[in-house]
């Protein structure tokens, strides 16, 4: 089925959440997202209330009525009272405040007088409170994109939910350790005209907020288990139809698929004279949605009485620049190619790098990039071992800058760094001239008629880290 999106009065919008790189939202914890064994465990039943509406939120009823006992997991060292709803909030974390003021500023954005801390009832046991604590802090923006302007709607603050462990049907495990990690929600109006213009828009709305550096990044770009950092949800409706809200993507790339079956699934259905219904659905692994709960509403929300109301300053809020300027200018500055600068800048390690090409003079900026971003995911890929290359460059390219080592002996001396080894850097030193002119010598009279691949295989088996790659190539050359 070929669907025309805008004969059909598609309309769709996106809500991204991002957790921000800063200590916890309402308390001094570290956001530190741990699986280890707790020492702290307490159970809790919740029950959902009025909102300031005066009534029950229905998304809220729907999670009472499963009857669920929640058993939460703590720890003395990272997590507090505040997790634990037995101590008020601690004044509004600024760090984070200033960053979603930046990231609003940057989504062109106006700033709204007064901020206010409101509750939000939920009643699955993602929150020991029974609300999550969120503030409005922008609206009327907009993004550029190819296909138009998408307009944000909203920029809000939000604490985090805690990490589910596990479910039964009589209870669920959360781990407190995620709850309370600030949290920026950025929702779009239903500009977004087809699937995939809806991935166009997330991909630029996550570049913006990569590119304040302080955002925290998990293994990918969407929350693929519950420790990733972003996640996106979306909203879509068709033909005036009651809108239906997405959870769940596993990746970015599957989302247009993911739209397009949940389309094609709406059209079956008014097709068959069905209602549509007002819900949220999970997505699937095969790409398809299923239900999980009604949609929730307005009822859900009333004020947060312990966190005093805000006047925002945004006279000191410094804009960054974007991921794509940096990348630009690292490819005019150093000489980078596209491919290498845009690794470099989404990495977060622009400033680092930077410094590093400053330093040391005598390398290449191209094959410090290649060490900063490359290395590591050969690595990984060749011995299956994770290596923090930003702990140990600097140690290994004072050795290259000086002369003492080959490029060659980068790789390997940080192979050995990821197996937990201490490093001899006696064995990588440089030979000399002469040094290396007797070993060929030695291979060339062992391998007497050999082809120059043959012999140079040979060679860099033997001088591999003793030599450059390039100078054993032009003195074996002279020898033959």
């Amino acid at each position: 089925m070929q669907l025309d999106y805008e004969k059909l009065n598609f309309k769709c919008g996106i809500e991204i959440h991002q957790q921000l790189d800063t200590h916890k939202l309402f308390c001094n914890c570290p956001s530190i997202i741990r699986d280890d064994k707790p020492d702290i465990v307490i159970k809790r039943k919740l029950r959902a209330i009025a909102g300031e509406s005066g009534e029950i939120d229905a998304a809220a009823l729907h999670e009472v009525k499963r009857g669920k006992k929640f058993i939460y997991q703590a720890y003395s060292d990272t997590t507090c009272l505040v997790e634990l709803d037995e101590e008020p909030p601690h004044d509004v974390n600024k760090e984070a405040l200033g960053i979603t003021l930046q990231v609003a500023l940057m989504l062109n954005a106006k700033i709204i007088d007064k901020i206010c801390f409101m509750r939000k009832t939920v009643v699955d046991g993602s929150n020991t409170s029974g609300f999550q604590r969120t503030a409005l802090i922008a609206t009327d923006g907009f993004v550029e994109t190819s296909k138009g302007k998408v307009r944000i709607d909203s920029i809000c603050l939000e604490e985090e939910a805690a990490k589910i462990v596990k479910r039964t049907d009589k209870e669920d495990v959360y781990n407190l350790s995620r709850l309370g990690i600030p949290l920026i929600e950025i929702a779009t109006a239903p500009d977004i005209k087809d699937p995939e213009h809806c991935k166009e828009t997330a991909k630029k709305i996550g570049m913006i907020l990569r590119s304040t550096n302080k955002v925290k990044r998990g293994l990918g770009t969407i929350r693929q288990d519950v420790n990733l950092t972003i996640r996106q949800d979306v909203n879509l409706s068709i033909k005036g139809k009651s809108r239906v809200e997405i959870k769940g993507f596993q990746d970015l790339k599957n989302m247009p698929k993911i739209i397009e079956n949940e389309a094609k699934r709406h059209v079956k259905l008014l097709e068959k004279g069905q209602q549509l219904k007002k819900e949220v659905r999970k997505a699937n692994k095969d790409l398809t949605t299923s239900f999980m709960r009604p949609m929730p509403g307005s009822a859900r929300m009333y004020p947060e009485t312990d966190i005093r109301t805000i006047r925002p300053d945004i006279s000191k809020i410094k804009i960054p620049k974007l991921i794509t300027d940096r990348s630009e200018k690292l490819e005019k500055d150093f000489k980078l190619n596209k491919d290498l600068a845009d690794l470099i800048t989404k990495s977060g390690k622009t400033e680092f790098f930077i410094k590093l090409a400053k330093k040391y003079k005598n390398i290449k900026p191209l094959f410090i990039a290649d060490s900063l971003v490359n290395f590591g995911k050969e690595i990984k890929r060749r011995y299956n071992k994770e290596v923090d290359i930003s702990e140990h460059i600097e140690e290994i390219l004072d050795y290259l800058n000086k002369g003492k080592i080959s490029k060659e002996a980068v790789f390997e001396i940080l192979v050995e760094k990821a197996q937990g080894k201490k490093v001899d850097y006696s064995k990588y030193l440089l030979m000399s001239d002469n040094e290396i002119k007797k070993i060929l010598k030695e291979i060339i009279e062992k391998n007497k008629g050999a082809p120059f691949n043959a012999l140079m295989g040979q060679a860099m088996a033997r001088l591999r880290g003793k030599a450059d790659g390039k100078k054993i190539v032009e003195m074996l050359k002279k020898e033959i």
